[in-house]
This record gives C-alpha cells, structure tokens and sequence, in this order.
C-alpha cells in the first residue's frame, strides 16, 4: 500500500475509533492498539507532509459536544497531549525545552476518565464541561453537582475555572458492574468508559447513583492571584478545597523525572484508579509561554505511554469459579510472574471456546500480556516447549460450587449454574425474587440485599422470610420505619399470585408472560412441579427446550427444598384469578399500539390472555388483529401494509362482552 493510501485508511480508522472512545464512550480497541495507529499516521505524516491535512486526527482534538447537551465554549482550551512510548523520546523532549530555558518539571500519574472544566465565581461552583474537541463542550453542571469530591463552594471566594479528570476508582468498577451484572444490565467494558458515561447522563439522578470521583490537575484561568510555578498552583488548589491528582513530584531533571514515571510504573497497581500513562510539564509558568503550543498540544507537556509487556510463565492448572449470574468462569492458575509492575498468579480464560482457540493444555509454557491496569491475558503458547506431560482441560458439567448441573445455551458461550440456592448466585437469585417482576417486594432492592448477604442475615432467597424487624433496623441508623415498612411488604408478597412465585424463580426462558399462562393452566405450584415434558408442550406457547428447562428446574433437589421452606412460611402456591373455560380468541394473536382509554396495556393483554389470545409487541404476517390507541406509531402503519385487521378499543370492547 502507497503512503497515501495507508493515510487515508489510518485517518478513517483513527476516526472511526476515536468517535466511538469519546462520543459513545465505548472502543472495542485497547488504549495501545488506538496509540500504535496514531503514532504510525504521525511517522508517515512526517514523512510527507504534503500529504497533512487540516482534518487529519493528527492536527485535532478527538471528541465533539453532544447535541443533547447545552454547548460552552471554553475560554481556555482543554487541550490534548502528544504521547511517547520510549525514554530516549522523553530525552528529544527535554533537549527541546532546553532550547528555551532550563527548568524544573513536574510528573504526575495520567488518570483514566474524562477530563472536565470547573467554573467557580466568587468560590461558588457554577458550571461543569466536558472537554468536547476542546473548544465547545457540554455542559453537565447537574451532574458534576452531584459528585462528592468536587466542592460546591471554596475556601476562598475566588474566580477561577480548573481542569480535572473524572474517574471510577478499581473498586467502585468492580461494584458498579456487579450492580449491572444482578441487575441484568450490560456490563462496562472498562472504568473509563463507565466514568465518561456517567458523567454524560442527561438524568443527573443516574450520575449521582454512580461512583464518580475527580482529581485536579491544572489552573485553566484564575483571577487576582499570579503563580510562578505549576508546582505552586497544585498546592493552592489543595489548599482552596479541591482533589488534587495524588501522585505528583517536583524534578529538577530530565532523569528524576523518569524516574518518577518508573516508579509510576513500578507501583501502578497498588493505585487506587486506573491510569494510562505518566505526564511530565514544564513547571516554569513563564517558561511555558515562551515554548508555546501547537492548536492541539502544548509544547511544554508531554505523555509518556507505558507499553504493553510480555512475559513467559507456565500454566500450572485450571479452575473454575461461579460469578453472580451463575456464569462458569476457567482460571489460568500459573507460576507467578511479574508483569508490568505486578505479579501475576492467575487470569481468567474467559469460557470453554477462548481454550479451544488457543488449544490450551494444562502444563504449557505461555505468553502473559498486561497492559497499564487492564487484566492480564494470555496471547501465546509456546507448543515447541511441549515434552507429551500436557493435559486437555475439559469444562465441568456441574457446579462446582454447589453441585447443580451446569448447562452451556445453544448460541453462547457461558456455561451456567442451575441451582436456585446456589451460594454464589445468591444475590442474583434474591435481586429477581423480589423484583417486580417477581413478587414485588418493595423496599428489597440490590443494595439493601448486599447488605443483607455481608451482615450474614440472609443466604438464600427463603431466608427473607425468617427476617425479623430487629434484623433489618441494624442496617441503618434509625432504621426502625424503614424495617417496619420492609417487613410488612414481605409479608404482602406472601400473598401474590402464583404466577408471580414462577416468574420470581428465574427459570430459564420463563418470564412474566409466560409465567401468567403456566399458572393459569395448572393452578397449583404442584400440579405444574408433577407435570411431564410431553404434558408441558401441549401449550402453544412451550416448545420442546422450553419444556425441559421448567421440567429440569423442578425436579432439582435445591429447587424442592425451596419450595417446601416458602410453602411452609405462607407463601401463596395457587392461582389466585378465576378460572374461565371462556377460550373466545383461542389461536388468535393481537398487537397493542397506541393509548387505550379504558384499558392499560397491561389490563388488555390480561383480558386477551385469559380468553385463550396471545399477545405480542410485533407485528408479522401471524397477527390475527392490531388494537390501536390514540397515537398508535409504526405498529400501525405496518399493520395497515400487510392487510392486517385493526380493531378500535370500542371493537375490542365489543369482542370481550
């Protein structure tokens, strides 16, 4: 490929990735494969610089302001850095400050998150902003108003805008994306896309739900007071109240200051938050304006990119761990090494097809990577070094945790645990139990049932019931109201219908709707636990994996005991609808679009259900009638292109009397 055409093909690439790292906050591309691309358009750049073009990724900043978002513009602009990878560059870069003057420089850990503006008047917080591309950003006051460490009010009132990096601690991600995983909700690919997309919320309620933190690092504009040195500036905003980046250290040299990033390095994972490189700045204020800036990057800063490093191990043995959602997990169990600043013991292997891939065996010699703070990963294996004393490894069928049989769904590639009081399941299993969903406990939502699991009140699910009112109220100062009103909705949930005890089980492919017919047709918990696999898919709506999954799950020694313990606390295990043998609109399947006047959603489909119907949210050439509401949307105009008949809510009631 010519010079010109591999430009182009890294400027579409460049593009591509960098809309998607800083508008969507999400890039399936590692920090270090993003950098190799743009460092390989800088050489050829370069090389040719007839071939630089004003919209090359190489002359902006990357990112642009939300529509959904109020504009600012920045009067001083949040500007990128130029990143190096090597020593001897951070040796070029000094010989290019020297040029200028001699000075001293100041290192500082570079945080993984998304740099943000803070503006304050007369000390009083009144505006936060996004970078953006560095001129225009978004204004997110609501949100960053919502952040703990940052101040709403300095110790002095002072005018003075600063610019800080927006992060999730390794900690708080770890949570966070236990919370989604229970919840059902997609996992964060990692703490700085989780923090940019936080910090973006257009609801601040969610922002403020998230574990937000900020670090300080810079004076963008200050009035009334004058500074000679940016070391001085960072003590003066610890001193006015703000969270300055933690690890920072005055250099009087080139070499102190790379051994300052070694020891960055060297102790990077004993850090709290994640970072992405180390930064050195020239810390002669005055020095700085002389040496200038390029319309991107300053020339008195620098970022030095750690780079990815290899080591050899062996892989001694692999075991299997059960997350929360009963995902069966193989770990790389390996002789220790360190990697990166770290040592490495073990690694996950991701599931049953990445050791196919790979065609891993137990006793092989392989290649471990880690970069920065992401998780190390093996990439090689070394099959010269084989000498025959090599293992398969194969999957387990059953738990290992609590011994239930483990299945792998047909198109994924986790296997999972089956057991309903599986302890490492125990909180998924107890988060969907008193969901809505299922039996709508109110009040017993995640963060209350983790407290429940930490203070060892509860383990599994039947265990709320033998909560007492002097158990709850220990989980919160003066929390006896909150443990009233908490018992009594255990209690309530002791008489829901039977079909909200099925839903609330989370048995494989049975929801909510589901769950309506199965207790329609049986009425008893018991009478569906006695049914056969033959039995279950004489109902339309039960095919044959459907039926094995109800009938597999019932017949589960963890799924029985479970039941007897909730039938002997009261819970309710019969239908509690009147039964109809009205089957009016047996065979028929409606769609509902629009609003009903009379009816909500939920009441019409009932009144379908319990008449033999179906309903469905699409519309396909299988729909027998699509009931439409004021402003019906799309549903309707599809409907009307397949010739499919639309009824009026006065049809319907005309149908159901």
């Amino acid at each position: 490929m010519d010079p010109k055409e591999r430009i182009e093909q890294l400027r579409k690439d460049i593009n591509y990735y960098s809309k998607l790292y800083y508008d969507e906050d999400n890039s399936p591309l590692s920090d270090y494969d993003f950098d190799m691309m743009m460092n390989e358009l800088k050489k050829l750049e370069k090389e040719h610089p007839e071939l630089v073009t004003k919209d090359s990724p190489t002359q902006k900043v990357g990112g642009h302001a939300n529509n959904d978002f109020t504009k600012v513009n920045h009067e001083v602009p949040l500007q990128s850095l130029q990143d190096v990878f090597s020593f001897d560059e951070l040796f070029d870069f000094d010989k290019r400050i020297k040029e200028s003057g001699e000075t001293a420089y100041c290192v500082e850990t570079k945080i993984d998150g998304l740099s943000c503006a803070l503006k304050y008047e007369n000390g009083v917080l009144i505006q936060g902003a996004t970078r953006g591309d560095g001129l225009i950003g978004e204004d997110v006051t609501k949100n960053v108003k919502t952040i703990k460490t940052i101040p709403q009010k300095l110790k002095e009132p002072i005018n003075i805008t600063v610019r800080g990096e927006v992060f999730i601690s390794k900690d708080g991600f770890e949570k966070l994306n236990a919370e989604q995983e229970v919840m059902g909700k997609a996992l964060f690919a990692n703490a700085r896309n989780a923090a940019a997309g936080s910090l973006r919320q257009l609801n601040p309620k969610i922002t403020k739900e998230r574990p937000l933190d900020i670090y300080i690092f810079n004076v963008q504009k200050i009035e009334g007071v004058e500074f000679n040195s940016h070391w001085d500036e960072l003590n003066y905003l610890s001193d006015l109240g703000f969270n300055v980046v933690p690890f920072r250290k005055k250099c009087s040299n080139i070499n102190e200051a790379i051994e300052a990033i070694k020891e960055i390095g060297d102790n990077r994972e004993e850090l709290t938050f994640g970072i992405d490189g180390a930064v050195i700045k020239v810390d002669d204020l005055k020095l700085r304006e002389q040496i200038g800036t390029t319309f991107k990057v300053p020339k008195w800063a620098i970022a030095y990119k750690y780079p990815p490093e290899k080591k050899e191990t062996v892989l001694k043995d692999i075991k299997c761990q059960v997350g929360r959602t009963g995902v069966i997990t193989p770990v790389a169990i390996l002789e220790p090494v360190k990697v990166a600043g770290s040592t490495i013991s073990q690694t996950t292997l991701h599931n049953e097809d990445f050791i196919k891939e790979k065609e891993l065996k137990i006793g092989d010699h392989v290649i471990i990577q880690k970069q920065g703070d992401v998780i190390p990963e093996i990439v090689d294996v070394l099959k010269a070094k084989r000498d025959g004393t090599e293992t398969d490894f194969n999957m387990p069928t059953v738990c290992p945790e609590c011994g239930s049989p483990a299945f792998r769904e047909e198109g994924e590639a986790a296997i999972r645990c089956t057991g309903i009081e599986c302890p490492a399941k125990a909180m998924l299993n107890i988060v969907h139990f008193a969901s809505k969903d299922g039996m709508n406990i109110e009040g017993l939502g995640y963060k209350i049932v983790e407290q429940l699991l930490e203070n060892k009140l509860i383990s599994n699910i039947a265990d709320i019931y033998d909560l007492t009112l002097e158990d709850i109220m220990t989980l919160k100062k003066n929390g006896k109201k909150f443990a009233q009103n908490l018992i009594d909705a255990i209690n309530d949930s002791k008489n829901r219908d039977l079909s909200n005890l099925i839903s609330a089980f989370g048995i494989r492919h049975v929801g909510k709707k589901l769950a309506k017919v199965l207790a329609r047709k049986y009425r008893t918990l018991n009478a569906l636990m006695e049914a056969s696999v033959e039995e279950l898919t004489t109902k339309d709506d039960i095919g044959e994996i459907i039926a094995d999954s109800i009938y597999t799950f019932f017949r589960e020694e963890q799924t029985i005991d479970l039941v007897h313990r909730l039938e002997n606390s009261g819970v309710n295990m019969t239908s509690l609808e009147e039964e109809s043998d009205d089957d009016r609109f047996s065979g028929m399947t409606f769609v509902l679009t629009g609003t009903l006047n009379k009816y909500s959603r939920n009441e019409a489909s009932d009144i379908i259900e319990k008449m033999g119907g179906k309903t469905s949210g699409t519309v396909s050439k299988k729909t027998t009638y699509v009931l439409a509401g004021e402003q019906a949307g799309s549903k309707l105009t599809k409907a009307q292109n397949l010739g499919i008949q639309i009824i009026s809510e006065e049809d319907f009631e005309k149908m159901i009397k």
